[in-house]
């Protein structure tokens, strides 16, 4: 099964390097409730939602502390309206609100967000820079001129393709939609803030050669050369790739939990999320699971 899967969703991975923290296979429990602390702070089109390799940090990407901190929103005047709604979403939950500030208050780090026209209904996360001491400096998030737009695959996108519910139950907001979306880069950042910068470089660095020998080989995963990658890296573009969107659906995951409050629609969201894990990523329904069960109240939201 592994193998089917690794092979059939490789060709697809060389188009979606995702940039986001990944950790080695194997995690413990206590990481994973590290690292969802960590993002909580204790405070009807399918697509792909891909990030572009375009935004693999270089070998060079060690620079110096940005002269300016705090977040940079370059937003063409035609698309302010639209952004402005999508962040008032994010900013209407306590996760958005402590996320944001954390990021729009720090002197050493700037964050520049944009819209871009390429993949209008996704987003991407990158041109991460760190400086000599291996802290991060530097990122941008690029959101979609049309991001209140199209429900991403349920394989990696679970908490996302969630909100794509029956309209005669519940409708969803098309600027909610996109705020998850937000919720899910701010996933990636604050993922690769806590990451260890040379571990997280080496992957990027080696991924683009593992999917050249992988190409040229024949598809065979087997083969010594990469091996010995993925042993250098913590594992395959794929699981890396894959642990990296998974983490950014945690986020979006917490974001809905504070967003939505009437329990039925909330449940009705929280069952949907298990369903698509329970069918395409077993291995990772555990960092999820954790949110469901801090939901108090109406027992059927905390998947018992």
């Amino acid at each position: 099964m592994r193998l089917v899967r690794v092979v059939c969703s490789f060709v697809s991975l060389i188009f979606l390097t995702s940039l986001c923290m990944s950790f080695p296979r194997g995690e413990s429990r206590s990481t994973e409730l590290d690292l969802l602390s960590l993002l909580n702070m204790d405070s009807s089109t399918l697509f792909v939602y891909h990030e572009s390799d375009k935004d693999i940090p270089s070998k060079k990407s060690s620079v110096k502390l940005p002269s300016s901190g705090g977040i940079k929103e370059d937003i063409p005047k035609k698309y302010e309206a639209k952004y402005q709604a999508w962040k008032k979403e994010f900013l209407s939950t306590e996760l958005g609100r402590t996320q944001w500030e954390k990021y729009a208050s720090k002197k050493d780090f700037t964050l520049t967000i944009n819209i871009s026209k390429d993949n209008s209904r996704g987003a991407s996360t990158g041109d991460f820079k760190w400086d000599s001491s291996g802290k991060l400096v530097e990122a941008t998030i690029s959101f979609g001129h049309r991001l209140n737009e199209g429900y991403p695959n349920p394989i990696y996108y679970p908490v996302m393709n969630s909100l794509m519910l029956p309209e005669a139950a519940y409708r969803i907001d098309g600027d909610v939609l996109a705020a998850t979306k937000f919720a899910h880069e701010f996933g990636h950042l604050v993922y690769t803030d806590a990451a260890d910068s040379k571990t997280f470089q080496t992957q990027s660095e080696l991924i683009p050669v593992y999917n050249k020998i992988f190409l040229g080989n024949g598809r065979k995963i087997n083969d010594p050369r990469l091996l010995e990658l993925e042993s250098r890296m913590g594992g395959t573009p794929i699981e890396i790739w894959e642990d990296r969107e998974y983490w950014g659906e945690v986020n979006a995951m917490l974001f809905i939990r504070d967003k939505f409050t009437q329990a039925d629609l909330r449940c009705e969201i929280f069952n949907k999320i298990k369903q698509s894990l329970d069918m395409y990523a077993k291995n990772y329904s555990e960092r999820f699971h954790v949110i469901a069960q801090s939901v108090s109240g109406d027992k059927r939201c905390r998947w018992e």
